[in-house]
């Protein structure tokens, strides 16, 4: 089964921001715009690799801040006019389906720098052809959320999402998949993913001038 993956993301400077510091240089934007975009580079290039997506669109209100994610493979959709998450991901399924109306479209989050594409691919087998989604580490939050074939997304995006989406009929996927539950909001966050093992570009960030850590 195919699945058509959008990745909503914010200009790399001005997301993350309980990370600021983290490099150990809490005045230098260009040092944590880096982090931002190291740790979206990882979760994009593990989605590229996982069997059974067939694309990747990030959708952001700075394309071009993202330039680095079309090398990858990604499509890149301009949002003129950012207004949250949730209505980024539905601008995404709008291109997506204008293109296959029955296709499988997930909502994956930008911050997983420890994803493995066979945990992906093991997420949306077990997901089937039913709306589902995956808990974050803390279960709280929701790291990926799929379709069904043809039906809407419906992403409810927000605190306690993965509550949300569970009351709206989505299926909590059970499978352990520690490296898709990682997302990275925070300093312990990063520490946590870190010991799953980094992509390569969050590891070679890790290890610039800019870290003091």
């Amino acid at each position: 089964m195919a699945v058509d993956l959008i990745v909503p993301m914010k200009p790399p400077h001005a997301g993350k921001s309980r990370l600021r510091g983290v490099l150990g240089a809490p005045d230098r934007a260009d040092c944590h715009a880096a982090l931002v975009l190291a740790l979206a580079e990882d979760t994009v290039a593990a989605a590229l690799a996982t069997p059974g997506v067939r694309r990747v669109v990030v959708v952001s209100g700075d394309p071009a801040a993202l330039a680095v994610v079309r090398e990858l493979g990604a499509e890149l959709l301009a949002e003129d006019a950012p207004a949250g998450l949730n209505a980024a991901l539905r601008a995404g399924e709008r291109l997506v389906r204008a293109d296959d109306p029955d296709a499988v479209v997930g909502a994956l989050q930008a911050d997983l720098p420890a994803l493995r594409p066979a945990e992906l691919a093991a997420a949306t087998a077990e997901a089937g052809r039913r709306r589902a989604f995956a808990a974050d580490r803390h279960g709280t939050g929701t790291t990926l959320l799929l379709s069904a074939p043809g039906e809407p997304l419906d992403p409810r995006f927000g605190p306690d999402s993965a509550r949300d989406h569970a009351r709206s009929g989505a299926v909590a996927l059970g499978l352990t998949a520690p490296s898709l539950r990682a997302d990275v909001d925070t300093p312990a966050d990063l520490d946590h993913a870190r010991l799953l093992g980094l992509g390569p570009r969050t590891t070679a960030i890790l290890a610039t001038t800019c870290a003091l850590r």
